[in-house]
């Protein structure tokens, strides 16, 4: 009875509103700052390939546990992957309750932006279209990555951008809009690097986050076209596995007897 109660009235019994909203927000912020972090640590782990194919192998294989093992172990990263697919479903699930759910909540709410012409607003919106579209593509990307986590690679990783480069364009700019409006607003929400004056410091990290969107989506272009790059010299041999130089040079001595 107190749960139909406190359903009907948004109060239990007793006069005191329900502490769950609270925690979902939490919740969220929560599992929004861990995908936010893991985004930038994942741009910075791709964007290696243009140090040198030979680094990003060596990293891959760092990530597959190859100072651990013998033999390098594709399904740790599928385990990694498959923790940042639950929390991309919790997060995903806790941002649904505040976005409009018919078509007259969204009317009001594009009026009411228009009308007040406010930034914060201006960037809800855009954090919840993209918010929409990750459903589809960092879904589909996950999925990829859980299912197949031996394909990554300088070779794997450019055939796989060469055929699927307008995905991952559009990814790309879901993703960074997406995140570093999330985190900006989580500090604005949680007060962090407040300080004594409010104001100046919502300026301060309003300017702070578009440089941070404008650095990581230039990086990402640019890692986007290096594997472009790399994947239209290699398009005669696609599917081929890259072997870092090391490695051929191993061979290339044990062959012919002659120090590479």
């Amino acid at each position: 009875m107190s749960d139909l109660i406190e359903g009907f009235l948004g109060k239990s019994v007793d006069g005191k509103k329900s502490r769950l909203p609270a925690k979902l927000d939490y919740i969220q912020s929560a599992t929004g700052l861990f995908l936010g972090l893991f985004m930038w640590g994942h741009m910075f782990f791709v964007s290696t390939i243009l140090i040198s194919k030979d680094f990003m192998y060596s990293l891959t294989k760092f990530m597959e546990g190859s100072m651990f093992f013998e033999e390098p172990k594709p399904g740790l990263v599928s385990t990694m992957v498959g923790i940042v697919i639950v929390v991309l479903v919790v997060h995903a699930a806790m941002g649904m309750r505040k976005l409009p759910t018919n078509f007259r909540q969204w009317q009001i709410f594009r009026t009411h932006m228009k009308m007040m012409r406010h930034d914060e607003t201006n960037m809800w919106f855009i954090q919840a279209v993209t918010g929409f579209s990750m459903f589809f593509l960092a879904s589909a990307h996950l999925f990829l990555m859980l299912t197949q986590p031996a394909m990554i690679g300088p070779f794997s990783s450019s055939d796989r951008m060469l055929t699927l480069w307008p995905f991952y364009l559009m990814l790309l700019f879901a993703v960074e809009l997406h995140g570093s409006i999330g985190l900006y607003r989580l500090c604005i929400k949680w007060g962090w690097f407040e300080g004594s004056d409010a104001k100046k410091t919502r300026k301060t990290l309003k300017k702070v986050k578009w440089a941070i969107t404008v650095f990581f989506l230039v990086l990402g272009l640019a890692t986007l076209l290096a594997y472009l790059k790399i994947g239209l010299e290699h398009s005669d041999n696609a599917g081929e596995r890259y072997h870092p130089t090391t490695q051929i040079e191993k061979i290339y001595s044990v062959n012919t007897g002659v120090k590479a």
